[in-house]
């Protein structure tokens, strides 16, 4: 019994042992901090990557060929001591491998942050400025937002101008959409709607600067970039026939809880690295067409609109950015120095 009980002990010794050896080696090798290395693997290949870490079975790494992508492997292909005396030998000893220039780090998460992961392998395009995130047969794809000004409402002149916004006038017409229906139709009720900062998203839209005190106030003829404090309100068109119609509202009475109808505010969020803002409507969209607004201070508007309808049984939408897996990388044979 007593050897029996020994070697019991004996066992469970040994697994601790193991156990904490494997930690060990886990952390020696799993090193996220920036830098230029060998990643090398049993078959004798080895992939240069700017840094690398084991996350359950596979190792993640950030690929220095092919601009910063982050690739997995798993972790049953690596040799990770012939890894870290690669790294040794050129570091000149036990010491940590080089790190990556503080410039060239920056540039490496400068260029993450422009394509940011929004949901499981998807990623926010470097071709689009605005897109939604919409649902199609239980799929999340983005769809890019075009940018129209409509129509302007010169009826009356400025004088229409100047108290579209007054908060004491009755609303009216501001910009005429032609067709009964946006392009883009979403299939869900509450979008999360993404603008890349710092382009130039009025693409070729007006301004229009309102006096909400009713003194002075016309349409400015510069073309306006959204600056810092702009913000975004949803609004409920007005559908007629071969037409959807947008009507003022009161910016005065934005952040203030006063209900307006047909108009919902956003919620506003700047994303991780300053190159993307996410808008989401505060309330769901019931099923009808649409615009998003562009608020620049609290006298002027963006005419240039990005109108959508949402409708969940419409369609699929066309030009759909949907999720990218992550492949398994292309190993190319290297005989190591």
């Amino acid at each position: 019994m007593i050897v029996r009980i020994g070697r019991i002990a004996a066992a469970v010794w040994l697994s601790c042992v193991l156990a904490t050896a494997q930690q060990q080696l886990l952390s020696a090798t799993s090193d996220p901090a920036p830098h230029r290395t060998r990643l090398i693997l049993k078959d004798g290949s080895y992939q240069i990557v700017m840094s690398y870490k084991i996350v359950g079975q596979v190792v993640r790494y950030v690929s220095a060929e092919r601009g910063g992508a982050t690739e997995e492997i798993p972790v049953a292909l690596v040799d990770f001591d012939a890894t870290k005396r690669w790294e040794q030998r050129q570091s000149g000893g036990g010491a940590a491998p080089p790190v990556l220039d503080p410039e060239l780090a920056k540039e490496e998460a400068d260029r993450a942050a422009m394509t940011p992961e929004i949901a499981p392998d998807l990623k926010l395009p470097e071709q689009e400025s605005v897109l939604a995130l919409d649902k199609w047969q239980g799929t999340l794809e983005l769809v890019p937002l075009a940018q129209s000004d409509g129509e302007l409402n010169r009826e009356t002149g400025h004088s229409v101008l100047r108290s579209v916004l007054n908060q004491h006038a009755v609303p009216h017409k501001i910009v005429v959409l032609k067709g009964e229906t946006a392009e883009v139709q979403l299939h869900v009720n509450q979008p999360a709607i993404y603008l890349r900062v710092g382009d130039d998203l009025p693409s070729d839209g007006e301004a229009m600067t309102i006096d909400t005190h009713g003194a002075g106030g016309g349409r400015s003829d510069k073309a306006d970039q959204p600056g810092p404090d702009a913000s975004y309100v949803i609004v409920r068109v007005d559908v007629r026939r071969d037409a959807r119609v947008v009507t003022s509202f009161d910016v005065e009475a934005l952040g203030t809880g006063k209900h307006q109808e047909d108009l919902i505010e956003t919620d506003d969020t700047l994303l991780s690295g300053g190159h993307w803002r996410k808008i989401v409507p505060h309330d769901s969209l019931l099923p009808g067409e649409y615009a998003l607004i562009e608020v620049l201070s609290d006298h002027e508007i963006n005419l240039a609109v990005w109108d959508f309808g949402v409708h969940p049984a419409s369609p699929e939408n066309r030009d759909v950015l949907r999720p990218q897996p992550r492949r398994q990388p292309t190993l190319e044979r290297r005989v190591p120095e």
